[in-house]
């Protein structure tokens, strides 16, 4: 199983504002503390805040900020969402399967199991857990951006 970009930098995004609680943050500030493409960020931002996870502010002083608690922003949904219907192997679309074995393959339902297993540990997880360790991950990304 693997994640999008996409998706890595959605969750990053929500980090970054989960360590700058009640601050009003740059999408630029989130590139540069990660070392990653703005522009590749602010799509990420426009679909988060469409979604209410970020209040995005428009403007030359504008940036992005948590839209809800922490708390209540649970890891397993943002993945649900930033990676919408999620094909681990061609047989999970059945409109682009090709594969002569759907529907008595015992690989397709072993990977569909994996991928509930997947999504239903990411759903025991908030954004707040994520960010519980804030100082050590604060302290890193300090350092990257140094570097």
């Amino acid at each position: 199983m693997r994640l999008t970009a996409y998706t890595n930098y959605a969750i990053r995004t929500l980090m970054f504002c989960a360590l700058h609680p009640g601050q009003l943050v740059r999408i630029q500030d989130v590139a540069d503390a990660h070392g990653i493409s703005r522009a590749h960020l602010l799509k990420a931002a426009r679909q988060l805040g469409k979604l209410g996870y970020l209040d995005n502010v428009r403007g030359r002083t504008g940036g992005v900020r948590l839209g809800r608690p922490p708390e209540n922003i649970v890891i397993g949904e943002v993945v649900r969402h930033t990676e919408g219907h999620m094909e681990v192997v061609e047989c999970f679309n059945p409109s682009s399967n090709t594969c002569p074995l759907i529907g008595v393959c015992r690989l397709s339902a072993l990977l569909h199991t994996g991928l509930r297993a997947f999504l239903a540990e990411l759903d025991k997880v908030t954004l707040a857990d994520l960010v519980s360790n804030g100082p050590v991950l604060l302290k890193r990304l300090e350092a990257n951006q140094a570097a």
